[in-house]
């Protein structure tokens, strides 16, 4: 599948949450976040907390302190499979870089652990995912805080100005990872460390999977195999890599992803049981 097509789906899929979360919080002004909200075709974690029809890869991924204070429309937008802003223990005073930052709150939940020395990207390629960004920046008053336009393959940052990259399922979008990987390693400083979370798979991925352009969007069709991010991440230059499991999904919990796309569940279900998983991945460059 062309790299430009993937990109370009990607692009769209995320804008329409964008616009979907700044709808939604229209419509719920001035109104609990537990009130009202219309149903939409697929369920995103809500500031309410998830439910049984919560999305098995975007729900229950940040603690309530760590939410605390946060605008409700960055909690909605929130579409990753992880909490790479834990997962980096980032320290007072470094610099953090968000690869895809989509509306911000990872790059907001760093802007508060690197503290007011300190400075926090988010990189997107999405103008309404920046929109939206840049005004739950607003809302918090947060002025060590940057979102860029720009896409992860070719990072508008010099080299070694990084201490920490996060990332938030996003590198599996990208339909050129090799790319992305060098230019993470290139932007970091020496001894700075990337610390991700993303969506992996554990087998081989059917065909009819990797071909399917909206799985791509969903974050499954683009999952490297584990071996293959390893090794990926060894050819871009990173050492001390290590791939730690999260979650893992059964085929009852992708059967609605397949069942968007049109695809045979019954079919595809058994080709695709506990494949797929959501884990931390760390690696750091050499010193």
């Amino acid at each position: 599948m062309e790299e430009t097509s993937i990109r370009e789906q990607v692009r769209e899929r995320y804008a329409e949450e964008a616009r979907r979360v700044r709808e939604k919080s229209e419509k719920t002004e001035k109104t609990s976040c537990c009130g009202g909200a219309p149903k939409v075709a697929k369920a995103k974690p809500s500031c309410c907390g998830s439910d049984a029809s919560a999305d098995p890869i975007t729900s229950n991924l940040y603690l309530d302190d760590e939410k605390a204070g946060l605008p409700p429309e960055a909690i909605a937008a929130s579409l990753g499979c992880g909490n790479p802003t834990a997962l980096a223990e980032l320290k007072e005073g470094e610099t953090v870089l968000d690869l895809g930052s989509g509306g911000g709150i990872d790059v907001l939940l760093s802007a508060r652990r690197v503290g007011p020395s300190g400075k926090a990207y988010g990189l997107d390629m999405t103008d309404e995912m920046l929109a939206l960004a840049r005004d739950n920046q607003r809302k918090l008053g947060l002025e060590n805080v940057e979102f860029l336009k720009g896409e992860i393959e070719s990072i508008p940052l010099p080299d070694n100005s990084v201490d920490v990259i996060i990332s938030n399922c996003v590198i599996n979008l990208s339909g050129d990872k090799d790319r992305v990987l060098r230019e993470a390693l290139r932007v970091l400083k020496p001894g700075g460390r990337m610390a991700i979370s993303d969506v992996v798979a554990r087998g081989e991925v059917p065909a009819e999977v990797r071909s399917h352009v909206e799985l791509w969007s969903g974050c499954i069709a683009g999952a490297l195999e584990e071996s293959d991010y390893r090794a990926k991440l060894g050819a871009a230059g990173f050492e001390a890599i290590d791939v730690e499991p999260t979650r893992i999904y059964s085929a009852a919990q992708c059967s609605e992803w397949f069942a968007q796309a049109g695809l045979d569940t019954g079919k595809t279900a058994p080709a695709i049981d506990g494949i797929f998983m959501s884990a931390f991945i760390r690696a750091t460059k050499p010193a």
